[in-house]
């Protein structure tokens, strides 16, 4: 009876976020405290949970407040038309470099926050074009997207992995950002086929758009300079982590609380810059996790993985990325990443003595960010871009974005397989 009870509540929590009939923050909080009173999980329990993920709420929190400090120098807007006048107004040369930019910075930034910022400035230029403002964010999402699988803090999905797998800022660069540039190279690809026919644009119209001014749009010279080496300096430790040990939490908080520090920016106002609702998002997320965990759910879903591939390690591995995939369009990357960590760790045992079973961590990570791209909800970014580009007048609903994406995320898929079978199997 109790199980029935707790997947209740794991579905209808995900159905309130799906339909956005209650606040994500909202529902997997309430969620998390129903099971917490159902004794599903013990108090206990939930603050083991927590203490287990305050690295990767720290860090968060540090490069929250590192982001916030940056975007408000205005050097996002800057680049976005400095490159296109760079590319003289050629639109798909213009939307590629844009993408770049994207998910250049989503590897290394919040990639929400940066789709954020991207995304009107795009719709901008190709309004500016006379142009159809859809291929550009939709390939811009999803190289954010594509993006954050490249590093250990591209995403918050790469933050839960590495936190479970116990896998290094280094690992990440050597295993999934070589899968990053082969899906980029998909997409823009893909996207070439689909719309170049589309962009077109008279020389009267390049001829204007090289008349916009950028040099006003730096807001804050002083900030962006120290922003620069703050930032240069949070990436280079993050990189010789395991050289320093000093660890992702500190290295972060010390980069975002020194530049706000060192630019005398008000306490109050930077704080408030963070994100607290994602943060406790993600508490009532963990704890939900623990709780289904508890419930033997996720020892269910581990042992038919092994049932199902009878035993084979290749199989098991492409079981992990398809189903998460699959897991992700539907739950989102998070919820998915969260869940699979689970699974994958009573996978492992299983595989130990075969193979390397950090493979099943790649795998999970081409899964969740890939997948991701499948639908409007497969994550936090994909969300809020559709909002971002309504406001800017962009409107992109669930079966359009789903037509876009489920295309491109399929074929990066494939992609994946092969790169997983020929590198690891």
């Amino acid at each position: 009876m109790l199980l029935i009870i707790g997947l209740l509540i794991f579905v209808g929590v995900f159905y309130c976020i799906i339909s956005e009939k209650v606040a994500a923050v909202y529902a997997t909080m309430l969620g998390a405290l129903a099971m917490s009173f159902l004794g599903i999980v013990s108090e206990e329990e939930i603050l083991e949970t927590i203490h287990s993920r305050l690295e990767i709420l720290l860090l968060l929190i540090g490069m929250m407040i590192t982001v916030s400090l940056i975007s408000e120098t205005g050097i996002f807007q800057w680049f976005a038309i400095k490159v296109v006048k760079i590319v003289r107004g050629e639109p798909f040369t213009l939307l590629v470099l844009l993408s770049l930019v994207t998910a250049g910075s989503s590897a290394f930034l919040d990639n929400v926050t940066t789709i954020l910022l991207m995304a009107p400035v795009s719709i901008l230029l190709a309004k500016e074009l006379k142009l159809d403002p859809f291929p550009f964010v939709m390939t811009e999402v999803l190289a954010s997207d594509i993006g954050g699988m490249a590093t250990l803090i591209g995403d918050p999905t790469q933050l839960i992995i590495g936190s479970e797998g116990n896998l290094s800022f280094n690992e990440f660069l050597l295993n999934t950002a070589p899968m990053t540039i082969i899906a980029l190279i998909v997409l823009l690809v893909s996207v070439y086929f689909l719309y170049i026919k589309d962009m077109k644009v008279s020389n009267e119209l390049k001829a204007k758009i090289m008349e916009l001014e950028s040099e006003r749009i730096i807001k804050d010279k002083k900030l962006l300079k120290q922003s620069i080496i703050i930032l240069i300096l949070i990436i280079i430790g993050f990189i010789l982590n395991n050289f320093i040990n000093k660890g992702l939490a500190v290295i972060s908080l010390s980069g975002g609380i020194f530049l706000a520090f060192i630019a005398k920016k008000n306490a109050k106002k930077i704080f408030e810059s963070v994100e607290w609702d994602t943060l406790f998002f993600f508490i009532g997320l963990f704890i939900m996790i623990k709780g289904i965990e508890n419930l033997g759910v996720i020892q269910f879903i581990g042992n038919k993985i092994v049932e199902i591939s009878t035993g084979n390690f290749k199989i098991a591995t492409f079981s992990v990325m398809w189903l998460s995939s699959i897991f992700t369009s539907i739950l989102g990357n998070v919820a998915n990443a969260a869940t699979f960590s689970k699974i994958i760790k009573t996978v492992i045992p299983t595989f130990k003595d075969v193979a390397d079973t950090k493979v099943f961590w790649w795998a999970l990570s081409m899964g969740s960010c890939l997948g991701g791209s499948i639908t409007m909800i497969g994550s936090a970014t994909n969300v809020v871009a559709v909002g971002t580009s309504a406001k800017a007048g962009c409107k992109i609903d669930f079966i359009k974005f789903m037509k876009f994406g489920s295309v491109i995320a399929i074929e990066n898929l494939i992609m994946a397989t092969i790169y997983l079978y020929f590198r690891y199997l």
